[in-house]
């Protein structure tokens, strides 16, 4: 999956789950510069920090990487 629509579904789900960047930001623990530039597409997610996003938010990482889904 491209990093532009992974960062539009991290954005997603973060709305749908009621999150602000920043309260994501810290529940996962990376920055709200980090985040951004991840809702953005401008930074693709590690494994690691794509697993804490899917942890917080109550999804699956296989959930917010696959479209299909």
């Amino acid at each position: 999956m491209d990093i532009k629509r992974m960062g539009r579904r991290v954005r997603a789900f973060r709305k749908l789950k009621g999150y602000t960047q920043q309260q994501l930001a810290d529940s996962v623990g990376i920055s709200l510069a980090v985040l951004g530039a991840v809702e953005r597409g401008n930074r693709r997610l590690e494994d690691k920090i794509l697993n804490k996003i899917a942890d917080v938010l109550g999804v699956s990482a296989e959930e917010l990487a696959n479209p299909s889904i």
